[in-house]
């Protein structure tokens, strides 16, 4: 995994537990919703780039 990827993963997860505390802060469901699935999405692309770097080995 690039250095860059892995950054830019752990900044979207970061980015949707914030978005996810501020929304359950506010009682916004939506805004609450979002911060998971931007979780979600940062999980699932690491995920893919770990798979991608155990196969180039």
């Amino acid at each position: 995994m690039g250095v860059e990827d892995k950054f830019n993963n752990t900044t979207e997860n970061t980015a949707g537990k914030v978005k996810e505390g501020v929304g359950r802060a506010t009682d916004d469901e939506r805004l609450e919703a979002e911060g998971r699935g931007d979780q979600m999405r940062a999980n699932l692309k690491q995920a893919g780039e770990k798979v991608k770097d155990a196969f180039k080995k």
